[in-house]
C-alpha cells in the first residue's frame, strides 16, 4: 500500500508541474506558433504578418502582407498550422453582445481586447511602445505604416463592401488603438485567429508527457497487484 501511495503521489506532483499556468491570460500554443487568450477563449496566430508573400498578398510590394478584404478572408481560411485549420479574421463585435464600438478604447472586441487588455496598449500610441512582456509572444505586428490597420471579418451594415479594421499603430502613432471602417478594396494588414484553444485539437508535448505518467502509474499499480 505504501508503494502504491508513493507512485500515485509522484505521478500527481509531476503531472501538476506540466500543467500550464492557470491564471495566465495568454498562453503559448503549437510550439510558439500560436497564442491562446484564456479571457475570450480564442487563439491568435503568433505571427501577425504570416500572410506576407503568400498568393493572397496583393499589397504594393506583394510581399508586405497587405491584402484587400476578400483576399484577407480567403487567406485566413487557407491556413494550416501544425494540422490546425479553421482560422479566420477577428470580429469587430463586442464579445458581450453589446454591438460594435468605433473609435478609441474599444476593449470589448477581439483586437481591442488584445491591444488594450492583454498587451496593455494605450490609445493614440503604437502597441510596439508597450512594455508588457506578453508583447514578446508575437512577431511582426504591423504598427508603423499608413496601411497597417488590421482587417476584421465584420461588415459595416450601412454601406456595401465596407468592413471594420483596427489600428495597432500608425505612422505618427496617433491612431494606435483605433477602430474604424474601410472599403473592401483597400489593402490592409491581416492577422488570423481561431475559435477556442487549439491545444484541444492537437495534443502538445506536455499532454503526451502527462499521458505517459498516467500509464506508468497504472503499470506500477498492476505490478504491485501481481506481487501481492
Amino acid at each position: 500500500m505504501k508503494k502504491l501511495f508513493a507512485i500515485a503521489l509522484c505521478a500527481g506532483i509531476f503531472s501538476f508541474g506540466l500543467l500550464p499556468t492557470a491564471n495566465a491570460a495568454l498562453e503559448v500554443r503549437l510550439g510558439g506558433k500560436a497564442v491562446y487568450d484564456t479571457d475570450l477563449d480564442i487563439t491568435w496566430l503568433a505571427d501577425a504578418n504570416a500572410g506576407a508573400g503568400s498568393k493572397f498578398d496583393n499589397g504594393i510590394s506583394t510581399t508586405d502582407g497587405h491584402m484587400d478584404w476578400n483576399n484577407a478572408n480567403a487567406w485566413a481560411a487557407s491556413i494550416n498550422i501544425e494540422g490546425v485549420t479553421g482560422w479566420r479574421l477577428p470580429t469587430a463585435f463586442n464579445s458581450n453582445g453589446s454591438g460594435i464600438c468605433e473609435g478609441f478604447d474599444c476593449t470589448g472586441n477581439e483586437m481591442g481586447h488584445l491591444f488594450y487588455v492583454e498587451l496593455s496598449g494605450i490609445a493614440h500610441n503604437s502597441i510596439l511602445t508597450s512594455s508588457d512582456p506578453d508583447l514578446a509572444l508575437f512577431l511582426n505586428i504591423q504598427a508603423t505604416g499608413v496601411l497597417d490597420g488590421y482587417w476584421s471579418s465584420t461588415i459595416y451594415v450601412f454601406m456595401p463592401e465596407v468592413a471594420y479594421f483596427f489600428q495597432m499603430g500608425h505612422v505618427d502613432n496617433f491612431f494606435g488603438g483605433y477602430q474604424s471602417i474601410a472599403a473592401f478594396g483597400n489593402d490592409l494588414s491581416v492577422w488570423a485567429v481561431h475559435d477556442g484553444d487549439v491545444a484541444a485539437l492537437i495534443p502538445e508535448p506536455q499532454t503526451y508527457a502527462m499521458m505517459l505518467v498516467g500509464l506508468l502509474a497504472i503499470f506500477g499499480f498492476v505490478r504491485l497487484r501481481q506481487q501481492s
